[in-house]
């Protein structure tokens, strides 16, 4: 037998193997991406990979390598825009009830005017001297006040610009949460009710769930809405942040017959609210309309907007303290012009309206030297999704903070920025039942719920930083605001609050 037989013979074995093993490897490979395929369909931890198996996973795996190769990339922590990595991220790990302590350093940049940094004190309370917040008063002069003990809320997000199962976890999450859920401008659906929460019905300009045939405010419905154990409040939305001056969108794609029966228009149609209430156009015919809520409804009513010239709140005082204070609205939703919406034109949310930075203190310093802060309730919000927007907001004097999109992240949302267009990848904001398999009401409530826990958690660490027992404790001496120059300065010096005015 010669070499040259032996050789072949060997190349051909060789190649045999080689063959039959790339088989099993591909084999082995599609057996893999089956079981993987199967293994994302049946899970409901994670929505992505519910909604595209096996694809979905490099999301996780380039995340990851994210950490150890951010230095080759421009997308760094804090670059991104509406919300950055470092923001989203944090919220990701309180919903999932992981880790949320960080290492090596902060990649916050603390020298930025305008950056905000808390008071530590020298002999902080121990962690066992936490007390809960007490309940507040909102709405002294109604038949049926309404007393929430949390200040962290869920902002207006309305069926149909939310997708069923998004707003059945956001119910749920916030009945374990103990906290209300705004209806948005969309009605009341039967997805806000299963979860037995508290719920703050938002009247838009279209009167959706509670209009007549010609858009006019339908008195019957509204005191059947005003008869629910559930419906605490009545928010008259005048303007929100992302459109002031213009009326809710709900493209004509969204608007499915259920969708129509609810808010009582026309299937396949786009939904496009009025810029404002026809009934509204004054001062007086504002109070006018909170009165007529309140009156029949018997629970506390007031207003949203986002504040553009501030002259208007001293002519809105005035008129009110000519009233008496029982005409006052219970409770003003102030909105920032970074808010966030399902859909708007882009002149109106890139220029259009004063961010909460500069609108809250305005309000607070207003109400306060009126002497109404106690009667008049402060609810804010605009891009506060973490502990320390929350905490500045309640040191600068609001009651209660509400969030959207904060709670939009705790169901999964990615900001694929896709709200208007029916093709959120995560089935929040679109009524395409394919995506909406990926997310599963259950699981999502407990995140809704762990979401609202931790971040309420965070605002009690650094309120104990700062030498308080109570959130609610926090003023305008514990936090400081960076100068142009790079020193800080206190929010008690650069914000000081007026003395009430003799009335």
């Amino acid at each position: 037998m010669n070499s040259s037989w032996f050789n072949s013979q060997s190349l051909l074995i060789f190649g045999q193997w080689l063959a039959a093993s790339f088989v099993l490897l591909i084999v082995g490979l599609l057996i893999s991406i089956g079981v993987m395929y199967v293994v994302d369909k049946i899970q409901v931890k994670h929505t992505i990979r519910r909604n595209y198996p096996v694809v979905g996973r490099f999301r996780y795996l380039f995340e990851r390598m994210g950490e150890f190769m951010r230095q080759y990339f421009f997308a760094m922590d804090r670059e991104e825009m509406p919300f950055n990595r470092a923001q989203r991220s944090w919220v990701y790990r309180a919903a999932k009830n992981a880790d949320r302590n960080i290492a090596f350093g902060s990649t916050r940049d603390l020298t930025r005017t305008g950056t905000i940094i808390f008071s530590s004190a020298p002999y902080p309370p121990l962690a066992e001297q936490s007390v809960h917040p007490e309940p507040v008063e909102i709405g002294p002069y109604c038949r049926h006040s309404y007393y929430p003990r949390s200040y962290f809320h869920i902002s207006g997000m309305s069926y149909g610009s939310l997708s069923p199962v998004a707003i059945k976890a956001l119910s749920r999450g916030a009945a374990k949460a103990n906290c209300w859920v705004n209806t948005g401008e969309g009605g009341l659906s039967p997805y806000h009710l299963v979860g037995h929460c508290d719920i703050v019905f938002q009247i838009g300009t279209a009167k959706f769930g509670v209009r007549t045939e010609d858009g006019k405010l339908d008195e019957d419905k509204l005191a059947e809405l005003g008869r629910h154990d559930n419906v605490k409040m009545f928010e008259v939305k005048l303007s929100q942040g992302a459109k002031p001056g213009k009326g809710g969108i709900l493209p004509g794609i969204k608007v499915n017959a259920e969708i129509a029966q609810i808010r009582g228009i026309e299937e396949g149609k786009d939904a496009i609210s009025p810029n404002r209430h026809p009934e509204i156009s004054n001062n007086e015919e504002l109070l006018d309309f909170i009165e007529r809520v309140r009156s029949i409804t018997g629970k506390p009513t007031g207003f949203k907007f986002v504040m553009g010239d501030p002259s208007w709140i001293d002519e809105l005082i005035d008129c009110i303290l000519t009233r008496g204070e029982e005409a006052a609205p219970d409770f003003i939703t102030l909105d920032s012009a970074d808010g966030g919406t399902g859909a708007a034109p882009q002149p109106l949310m890139d220029y259009v309206g004063l961010k909460l930075s500069e609108s809250l203190p305005i309000l607070i310093d207003k109400l306060t030297e009126a002497g109404l802060k106690d009667r008049v309730r402060v609810v804010c919000s605009g891009k506060m999704i973490s502990p320390a927007d929350v905490a500045w907001a309640i040191a600068m004097g609001a009651d209660f903070v509400v969030s959207a999109r904060g709670f939009m992240f705790s169901l999964g949302c990615v900001q694929a920025m896709q709200c208007n267009k029916n093709t959120c990848p995560t089935g929040v904001t679109t009524d395409d039942p394919r995506r909406q398999k990926g997310l599963d009401p259950a699981d999502k409530a407990e995140r809704v719920a762990n979401y609202h826990k931790f971040l309420e958690y965070g605002v009690n660490i650094i309120a104990h930083s700062c030498g308080v027992t109570d959130p609610r404790e926090l003023t305008r001496r514990h936090a400081r605001v960076i100068k142009p120059d790079g020193e800080s300065i206190s929010l008690a010096d650069r914000y000081p609050l007026p003395p009430a005015r003799r009335r």
